[in-house]
């Protein structure tokens, strides 16, 4: 990547001089041809398909060639290559930090000129538009997905939100119900929750009644995360055969006096870590965001993420990893969903992950087309309550410098995405994305999806739900030049310090140079 700054860099001179970027004439068609950049698949390609002739009916003198490549950074990597070569396309997905690394080139085109623009333009069809953004449509836009194509430091707008994800909680509601009932129950019950008979067919009282290890709720904050996942591993060892518990080689309790038993070698018997987190990156950001502790800044000193009350919360975390409480994608080797729909061995019981990645979090089902339990979905866990925040996700479109008659088209097309009613409501109930704008809601069919979401067929519909009820909640970081480095070592961060051996003798000072190691990382790649 360094090397990739170093060329575009270079190439700043090339894109000031030439008057026409990207061109994409030499068709013999006779149509202006625009070319799109993104990491649709299959499915979403099908979607996009429909919408491009649809534009393609109102504006016939323009044609969209749209390309998959790969996921978000083999876009970026491509692009940044292409743009040294002034081959770049006309309009691409992005993340904030890609935009960042293009704009050292000089390379995409603000939006404002076009968003404040009154011309009129007439569509083949003979009906009219303005070129730019009405006062409705700009307020139709979710604003956090909207003004996230101004974190640039300098007040313009450089990206428009197309579809959006965050991180929500997905937990077993079944297992989490059945835990409450045991906990309230007067008579014995299975792990089904059906109750416990005898030989006589009788049934028999409830041992567990009354016992706060059974107690099962959904945490909504890391206080009581800790707790659930305390309790978690307390209902685990308790289910444990008798033989098993009879034959461990040591006994522990849990701070709340919960038996934890091992076997000879020093491992748990019980084959459970309740919570999966997918991207250590993203808890350490969030955890920023939500302490109200600095991340990193545009402007001045930019690493900001090595302080006292930084260390602590990572070393807090890492005393639940030494407990079992937890893991993280990189750490169980992969998206941690695989223990959360796990039918054997280790399991969790909760997961944190994207909220477009919900069917993935839903278990197989079984011959006779059940789910073995409904997932439930929930906002992820708070630092304070009273404050909530949520990260944003998902791609965003750019338009990179071009001719003035590409660049005006690019931009019809990027606002005929973010702001079609239709395309919005299709694309999000394929994909599992959330739609950028609020009107989507008056979609009779997309109305009809959300009204039938549930933890089973429909959980992408459920996610979505969710999502949409966090909208005053959405943070992003700022975007520069290392910025996306500073988002890989935060990650590197928490695996690094969770995998500090139980033995070190210093850990506090051991995290600080790992934090004062991530720093230095940063630092040397943003010169």
């Amino acid at each position: 990547m360094k090397k990739i700054v170093s060329i575009l860099l270079l190439v700043v001179m090339l894109l000031t001089v030439c008057s026409s970027l990207a061109s994409c004439k030499g068709q013999d068609d006779g149509k202006l041809h625009i070319k799109f950049y993104h990491t649709m698949g299959e499915n979403l390609r099908k979607v996009l398909n429909q919408y491009v002739k649809e534009f393609e009916a109102l504006y016939p003198e323009y044609k969209i060639d749209h390309e998959q490549i790969g996921g978000y950074e083999d876009v970026r990597d491509q692009i940044a290559t292409e743009i040294t070569a002034n081959k770049q396309p006309n309009i691409a997905y992005c993340y904030p930090d890609h935009v960042a690394l293009y704009n050292l080139a000089l390379a995409v085109k603000t939006l404002d000129g076009y968003i404040d623009s009154d011309e009129v333009i007439t569509r083949a069809d003979g009906s009219t538009e303005i070129l730019g953004l009405t006062e409705e449509q700009k307020a139709d836009f979710i604003q956090a997905y909207y003004e996230e194509g101004k974190q640039f430091g300098d007040g313009l707008m450089y990206t428009m939100p197309l579809s959006k994800s965050t991180e929500v909680l997905y937990y077993n509601k079944t297992y989490f119900e059945v835990a409450q009932k045991m906990f309230t129950s007067d008579v014995a019950l299975d792990l089904n929750g059906e109750p416990v008979k005898n030989a006589n067919g009788e049934t028999i009282p409830n041992p567990n009644k009354g016992n706060d290890m059974y107690n099962l709720f959904v945490p909504q904050t890391w206080e009581e995360m800790e707790l659930i996942c305390e309790r978690i591993v307390g209902i685990e060892n308790d289910r444990l055969p008798a033989d098993k518990k009879a034959a461990a080689a040591k006994v522990e309790t849990s701070e709340h006096g919960y038996k934890i038993y091992f076997d000879k070698e020093g491992k748990k018997l019980a084959q459970v870590i309740p919570l999966g987190y997918d991207s250590e990156s993203n808890w350490f950001i969030t955890m920023c965001e939500q302490m109200g502790l600095p991340y990193t800044s545009s402007e001045g000193e930019k690493f900001l993420f090595n302080t006292d009350a930084h260390h602590e919360f990572v070393s807090e975390f890492r005393d639940w990893y030494l407990k079992g409480y937890v893991t993280t994608q990189e750490i169980h080797g992969s998206y941690t969903s695989s223990l959360f729909t796990a039918k054997t061995g280790t399991k969790s019981y909760m997961s944190i992950g994207s909220s477009a990645g919900a069917t993935h979090q839903r278990p197989a089902a079984g011959a006779d087309d059940k789910y073995p339990f409904e997932v439930g979905i929930t906002p992820i866990p708070q630092y304070n309550a009273e404050n909530p925040k949520v990260i944003s996700q998902g791609p965003s479109l750019c338009i990179f410098e071009a001719s003035e008659e590409e660049m005006k088209a690019s931009w019809l097309f990027v606002k005929f995405l973010c702001t079609n009613v239709a395309f919005q409501a299709d694309f999000s109930r394929e994909s599992g994305y959330v739609p950028v704008i609020k009107s989507v809601n008056t979609d009779p069919i997309y109305a009809d999806f959300l009204a039938n979401a549930d933890g089973g067929d429909n959980i992408a519909a459920l996610s979505v739900k969710v999502c949409l009820e966090q909208e005053q909640y959405y943070y992003t970081s700022p975007a520069f030049n290392s910025s996306a480095k500073a988002r890989d070592e935060v990650g590197k961060l928490i695996q690094s310090v969770f995998k500090l051996s139980p033995e070190t003798a210093n850990v506090p000072d051991a995290i600080k140079k790992l934090f004062d190691k991530a720093v230095a990382e940063c630092k040397y790649h943003a010169q």
